[in-house]
């Protein structure tokens, strides 16, 4: 390359371009040192931290391993030293804590054993509700043939008479309670075709003390009403329009002014041929004509020899125990409906005593009561006043798909059912077959691990759900308990 060449190369080198390219070099050089001294202060002050931090530590005085000699202490010398030992699992799984629930203590009626916690199980709505675990003292009780829940209920209210409870039970469609009842001391009321007791309908019923005469006749007045219009629609089966309820209380109010204590052919009577001070019109045994022969049916039909007479018997809320027996009835599901009617007439007057006491009602087999509108309705009256009047309900029924055949989806009588449900607090679940799992824990809410145990649940064991807590009992009896309270006689022939 010649001289001039050479100068030429140089120039180029050493123009803009190339001192651009210097400039950024530099750039980037200090920035290096920028970020280097950064970090070197970062590393230098880290180590002055923990530097301080050491010397911190070495600083500071410790207990010795061995603790404090001497007195100080507090202590014997030697180490705790304890012989193995060996034991089985079962034994073993008590040294684990908050396995069990704690229980609902030891006050009210002694049911079993608690098979979590190996305890004494007792229960008792009253105490319960006394000490706000519940808010609704109503019970019910579902389980399969055979799986022991007609003996948790009869061991429930029997118990509980010693407390100064008195039990009724409207319906007794088997029979089962008429020998409770009758070792009780109580009365078993027997009701049927061929036998002398009669029932009216129309009786005035228990007067609850504190009542003044003015309320007591509006009170007989609006039960008397209230009955006939029940008994009505139950041979019916449909509600009554308002042309057959003035037929019943044009009937009804001439039968009391022509006898003091009217009976159910008198009303009959009157709504077929009305007085003609009442039927003006000329319309009135038209209007009533349906609902007339209806109730002839329980004067003069297959239903009579019941209802159409002053009654035999009385009900006596003051004994321990009354239970209506309808087992002679009890292929015949109107007649049994018809007399729960009057049951149900006839313990309302009691139940709104307010001396009354702490009373039982029990509803068994409870699938029969809820199939008529008017029953159901008395039935949710007086489970939504449990705490008013001082009683608790129980409903015994063999599952909870029991309860989804009561009317059709969407109905009144369905939400009826529904809040029946909801008003009890306390569920008790006996052994249900595995195709009823799903209903059962979706109606009552049950955990995975609740719904797995009722399939495997022995005689007399059962899931208790007393709000958000769950046992599982094992129900204990006495044997004297077991010889009263048995229900397999017919099928072991008393052995």
């Amino acid at each position: 390359m010649s001289g001039e060449e050479s100068r030429l190369h140089t120039a180029v080198l050493v123009g803009p371009e190339g001192e651009r390219r210097r400039h950024r070099k530099a750039r980037r050089r200090a920035a290096a040192q920028v970020e280097a001294g950064a970090r070197q202060t970062r590393r230098d002050e880290a180590r002055a931290k923990w530097e301080a931090e050491q010397a911190e530590k070495r600083a500071t005085s410790y207990l010795p391993a061995a603790g404090e000699p001497g007195p100080a202490a507090l202590r014997t010398p030697g180490r705790l030293r304890l012989p193995k030992h060996q034991d089985t699992s079962a034994t073993l799984a008590g040294q684990y804590p908050f396995l069990a629930e704690a229980g609902l203590g030891s006050s009210g009626v002694f049911v079993g054993q608690d098979l979590y916690s190996g305890g004494s199980f007792a229960y008792d709505p009253w105490v319960l509700y006394q000490r706000g675990i519940i808010t609704a003292p109503n019970l019910v009780l579902a389980g399969i043939v055979g799986s022991g829940k007609s003996s948790l209920a009869k061991s429930l209210y029997t118990r509980s008479l010693p407390f100064g409870r008195r039990v009724y039970v409207p319906c007794d469609a088997k029979g089962e309670h008429t020998p409770v009842a009758e070792a009780v001391r109580g009365k078993a009321i027997l009701l049927g075709h061929g036998l002398r007791n009669r029932l009216n309908p129309l009786d005035a019923g228990y007067r609850p003390s504190a009542v003044s005469d003015a309320e007591w006749a509006a009170q007989v007045a609006a039960r008397r009403r209230d009955l006939i219009g029940a008994l009505a629609e139950t041979v019916l089966d449909r509600p009554l329009s308002p042309l057959e309820h003035t037929a019943i209380d044009l009937a009804l109010a001439d039968a009391v002014r022509s006898s003091e204590v009217p009976i159910l052919p008198m009303v009959v009577d009157r709504i077929l041929a009305p007085s003609p001070a009442d039927d003006q019109d000329g319309r009135l045994a038209e209007d009533g004509r349906l609902v007339g022969h209806a109730l002839r049916r329980l004067v003069a039909g297959d239903l009579q020899g019941l209802f159409d007479g002053p009654s035999t018997v009385r009900f006596d809320p003051t004994l321990p125990m009354v239970s209506l027996d309808l087992s002679r009835v009890a292929e015949n599901a109107t007649l049994v409906s018809v007399l729960m009617t009057c049951s149900s007439a006839w313990m309302e007057s009691a139940l709104s005593d307010p001396a009354g006491g702490q009373r039982w009602v029990i509803y068994d087999e409870a699938w029969r009561l809820m199939a008529y509108p008017s029953l159901l309705r008395r039935m949710d009256a007086q489970w939504r006043l449990a705490r008013h009047y001082g009683i608790a309900n129980m409903l015994i029924f063999h599952k909870l798909s029991d309860l989804e055949n009561v009317g059709d989806l969407g109905s009144a009588m369905r939400s009826l059912t529904s809040s029946l449900l909801a008003n009890a607090e306390t569920r008790v679940i006996y052994r249900q077959e595995p195709d009823q799992l799903t209903s059962t824990a979706a109606a009552l809410g049950l955990t995975g691990t609740e719904q797995k145990l009722l399939p495997g649940l022995g005689t007399g064991q059962g899931l208790w759900r007393i709000k958000d807590r769950s046992f599982v009992v094992q129900h204990q009896l006495h044997p004297e308990e077991l010889r009263a309270f048995d229900t397999t006689t017919r099928m072991t022939g008393g052995r």
